[in-house]
C-alpha cells in the first residue's frame, strides 16, 4: 500500500472572467463561437481569463500535516475545491487515496431545509459511513459543536458560527482519512477556534492527514509539519513551516506603507526613526467625524499580537475639532521591539464606533530598535524589557 495520500500533478484552473459567455442556442453559433475563440488562441491570457492555479504539483503522505499560505487570490480554495471534487480542474490531475472530509466554506454540505440532526446523517451517508457508525459518533459531535438545543431546528436558521461549529464537528468527527479545511475557522470564537485545533492535533496524530488553508501563522506553526506557498495561483515554495512563513512574509514586504482605494483611510505609513516608531495615516470622509481614531496592533511574524493603541484609551481626549479630512499621527514609544519582521493591523473611526479595518496591513521591518547590540528574536520573545540591573 502506497504511504501518499495526496498527489497532484500539473494541476491548473482557469476562469473566464467579465461578462458571462454567449449560449451557443444553434449550429451556426456554435461554430461562429468556435472560429472566433480559435483566432484568439486556445486560452488566450486576456483580461477576460484567470489562471485560478498553473502546473502545481506536490504530494502529500498518509498522516502528514500540511499547511497553505499565501494572499487572498492566491488559489488556496481553488485547490481545496478540487481536492474536495467541487470543482474540475482545466488541465492536470489530484490523486485521493482515502477519505476525505472537508470544511470549505460556511454550511458547505448542508441543506439548509433539514436540522442538524438530519444534516449530520445525510454528511455521514455522504462519506459512505453506516448509520451505526454514525449513531457512534453522534453524541460527540453535538456535544463538540454545542447545539444541542438547536438540534431538531433547520440550519438555514443557524447562525454563521453554529454552521461553523457544526459543520467543523461533522467534517472531524465521521473519521476522514483525509481532512481539508479552509480559512473558514476564523468565524467561530476564540475559545471554539482553540478546540478545532486541538481536535485537529487529535486526527493529525491518529495518522490521518489534514490539510490546512489559514492566514493564522501562529495556527499553522503550531499545527503543521510542512508548508507551502501559492502565489498567483503558482506553487512558489515548499519547505519547513518557519522557513514557508518567512518567505511569505517577504513576499509582503510593503516599506511600511499602504494606500486603501473607497475607504476612509488613504493612506497609512509606519516608519523606525531610532528607537521609535511613527504611525501616519490619511484620512478622507464624506461629512466631517468629531474625533478621528486610528487604532493600531502589532504582531508578530506568526500572528501573536504584541501590543496596541488608540485615542480612546488615553485618560484625556483632545479637543473635538469635527473635520472630514486630516491626518492622525502616533508616535510609538514603547515597547522595544527586538530585531525582526512585525505585521501592523489597522482600524480607524470616531468617538463611538470603528468605521474601517485592515488586518497585517503592513509588513514592516525593526533594526536596533533597543540599541545597536540587539539581537535578532529569539526565545526570549519579541520585546524587550526595561530593567535596571544592580550588582553587589
Amino acid at each position: 500500500m502506497s504511504d501518499i495520500a495526496i498527489r497532484v500533478e500539473n494541476l491548473s484552473k482557469l476562469y473566464h472572467i467579465g461578462a458571462l459567455r454567449q449560449r451557443d442556442d444553434t449550429l451556426r453559433d456554435a461554430l461562429t463561437g468556435l472560429f472566433r475563440r480559435s483566432q484568439k488562441g486556445a486560452q488566450p491570457d486576456d483580461d477576460t481569463n484567470l489562471w485560478a492555479l498553473k502546473d502545481v504539483s506536490f504530494e502529500v503522505k498518509r498522516g502528514e500535516v500540511v499547511g497553505i499560505v499565501g494572499r487572498n487570490g492566491a488559489g488556496k480554495s481553488t485547490l481545496l475545491k478540487i481536492l474536495s471534487r467541487i470543482t474540475e480542474p482545466t488541465s492536470g490531475h489530484a490523486e485521493i487515496h482515502g477519505r476525505v472530509g472537508s470544511l470549505l466554506e460556511v454550511g458547505t454540505g448542508f441543506h439548509p431545509e433539514l436540522t442538524g440532526r438530519e444534516n449530520i446523517y445525510m454528511n455521514g451517508a455522504i462519506l459512505g459511513m453506516r448509520r451505526s457508525e454514525i449513531d457512534r459518533q453522534f453524541d460527540e459531535i453535538v456535544a463538540f459543536a454545542e447545539i444541542e438545543r438547536f438540534l431538531d431546528t433547520p440550519v438555514k436558521r443557524y447562525s454563521s458560527g453554529m454552521h461553523v461549529r457544526l459543520a467543523f464537528a461533522v467534517a472531524a468527527h465521521l473519521e476522514p482519512e483525509i481532512l481539508l479545511v479552509d480559512e473558514v475557522l476564523a468565524v467561530g470564537d476564540v475559545e471554539f477556534q482553540r478546540k478545532c485545533l486541538g481536535k485537529m492535533e487529535d486526527v493529525a496524530q491518529g495518522g490521518r492527514t489534514v490539510i490546512f488553508v489559514s492566514h493564522n501563522m501562529a495556527a499553522v506553526k503550531d499545527l503543521c509539519q510542512r508548508a507551502f506557498l501559492l502565489k498567483e495561483g503558482e506553487l512558489e515554495f515548499v519547505g519547513s513551516v518557519d522557513a514557508t512563513i518567512r518567505r511569505y512574509l517577504e513576499t509582503q514586504r510593503n516599506d511600511g506603507e499602504v494606500r486603501f482605494d473607497n475607504a476612509p483611510l488613504v493612506r497609512a505609513k509606519l516608519e523606525q526613526k531610532e528607537d521609535l516608531l511613527i504611525l501616519e495615516a490619511d484620512y478622507c470622509l464624506p461629512g466631517p467625524i468629531d474625533l478621528p481614531c486610528l487604532g493600531f496592533v502589532v504582531s508578530d511574524f506568526i500572528g501573536n499580537r504584541l501590543c496596541g493603541s488608540n485615542p480612546r484609551l488615553s485618560e484625556k481626549l483632545p479637543p473635538s475639532i469635527p473635520k472630514s479630512a486630516g491626518r492622525v499621527t502616533s508616535v510609538i514609544e514603547q515597547p522595544k521591539l527586538v530585531n525582526g519582521i512585525y505585521r501592523l493591523s489597522l482600524w480607524f473611526g470616531d468617538s463611538r464606533q470603528d468605521m474601517f479595518e485592515a488586518l497585517d496591513c503592513i509588513t514592516f521591518e525593526v533594526v536596533n530598535m533597543a540599541g545597536p547590540k540587539q539581537i535578532p528574536m529569539s526565545a526570549a520573545g519579541s520585546v524587550l524589557p526595561l530593567c535596571k540591573w544592580y550588582f553587589d
